[in-house]
């Protein structure tokens, strides 16, 4: 496939389909292709190619027939592999789960991409029940980041398949998750736009849980725009959003925590993307907001994820615990201790904690920070289970802010041409979606590579 294709966002696509240069059903063949080849190796746990097809030749027909699409409608997306898909057993990247039974129905979010026409071309691979930054699955192989042709580098995770599907031009879309990082980590690693949206948004009905506190269902993409168009899809209905320029906007930077151990590649492409901003007339305005140094406490004992997963996979953890990814297994043992007051007491401080977080943060039109700290780190450098959880740790702690904090983030590139992929993360609070949106789109013109 030529780069024409692979760089393509959805009004690129939608603009070759108009001048007759492409159509739906060749651009999911070249896709089709492209899934069989070396880059795309690990990337798929399922591919639904009669399916895809007859999607895209449905678009098709409808286009001649002068019927208007919607945006996603014959266009490739990818789902990740722990949404349910009628008469399939949901493995949500494990092995453990073989021989349960298959899905009655598909989940909220994978029915309402069909109802919008898009052509589902597969599942993808994921750390084992999304219980990871890094991406690493040792049951399905992990997909190589595609920023790196030289190195072979973790695409973060846990939606590792999805970024490198929409990484690689394979998808104009991928339907991830994000429980403490799941899209925005990859995304940023991978150099794509992620959004994790306010829980409460698009119905978890159908997902595969790892923790019902923080679980998110969204997606990534190529754009802040492509990633509207998806969130409209699974969300049924679009944000209704008011573009607005970057002068007078006001963004905070929160010193506390979020800059801890950033690498030098890392800290570089931030200060360059804040100057980009202060340049197109948005207010920089560093914050301390000490409650950051406060996540450690609100989350323990154990952690809300380890204490919820626990709970989901108490009897496969009774009767399986060895086909478990051992890294996996390690995590949600934490929280098979923690007694029920414990937890409740967790849920009363997360509480408190998203009141004070969002009087603290209230006069800004969003936080910014760096995503991640790191750039992709090598696979072969996290073979140590030290330096994996080390990894790990770092991947997750800005993004995690927000999942505890029910906020909503965009994750955008924000590197130069050349570098390893630096995301820059924009968040808010909880049901602020579309002003978020607003400000990414406005960030997103000055930061983005070229």
């Amino acid at each position: 496939m030529g780069s024409d294709f692979t760089i393509a966002t959805i009004a690129a696509l939608r603009a070759r389909i108009a001048r007759g240069e492409l159509s739906h059903e060749a651009l999911v063949d070249q896709v089709l292709e492209a899934a069989a080849q070396p880059a795309a190796a690990h990337v798929f746990t399922r591919l639904y190619a009669d399916g895809a097809r007859a999607a895209a030749r449905h678009a098709d027909a409808a286009r001649k027939a002068g019927i208007e699409l919607g945006p996603l409608a014959g266009l490739p997306v990818t789902v990740k592999d722990l949404y349910d898909v009628a008469g399939e057993t949901t493995m949500a990247g494990s092995a453990v789960c073989a021989g349960e039974p298959p899905a009655a129905h598909d989940a909220a979010a994978v029915a309402r991409l069909r109802t919008q026409g898009a052509a589902i071309v597969g599942k993808t691979n994921m750390t084992e029940f999304a219980f990871s930054g890094v991406g690493i699955n040792p049951h399905h192989g992990t997909p190589a980041n595609p920023a790196d042709a030289v190195t072979a580098r973790i695409p973060g995770g846990s939606s590792s398949g999805a970024a490198v599907s929409v990484a690689l031009g394979l998808a104009v879309a991928g339907l991830g998750s994000d429980t403490g990082g799941s899209i925005r980590i990859p995304a940023a690693l991978c150099g794509l736009v992620g959004f994790k949206s306010t829980q409460s948004r698009v119905p978890r009905t159908g997902a595969f849980e790892l923790a019902r506190s923080l679980d998110t269902v969204c997606a990534m993409a190529r754009s802040v725009e492509d990633c509207l168009a998806a969130d409209a899809a699974i969300a049924d209905t679009p944000l209704a959003v008011s573009r607005r320029p970057l002068q007078g906007m006001r963004l905070a930077v929160p010193r506390t925590l979020m800059f801890d151990d950033i690498e030098p590649a890392v800290a570089q492409a931030f200060e360059r993307a804040l100057q980009a901003l202060s340049a197109a007339g948005a207010h920089i305005v560093d914050i301390t907001l000490a409650e950051l140094a406060e996540i450690a406490t609100v989350n323990a004992p154990g952690g809300f994820s380890p204490v919820e997963a626990s709970g989901v996979h108490r009897e496969r953890f009774a009767t399986k615990r060895d086909g478990f990814d051992s890294r996996v297994a390690a995590r949600i043992a934490l929280g098979t201790e923690v007694r029920a007051a414990d937890y409740i007491a967790m849920q009363d401080r997360r509480r408190d904690w998203i009141g004070r977080m969002e009087r603290a943060i209230e006069g800004f039109d969003a936080l910014v920070c760096p995503t991640v700290p790191v750039v992709a780190p090598p696979i072969e450098s996290l073979a140590e289970d030290a330096a994996f959880f080390k990894a790990n740790g770092l991947l997750l702690r800005n993004t995690f802010a927000i999942n505890l904090l029910d906020g909503c983030a965009f994750s955008l590139p924000c590197h130069a041409p050349g570098e390893l992929p630096v995301g820059l993360m924009l968040s808010s609070v909880r049901g602020d979606d579309a002003r978020l949106a607003a400000v990414a789109l406005a960030a997103e013109r000055v930061v983005r590579p070229a």
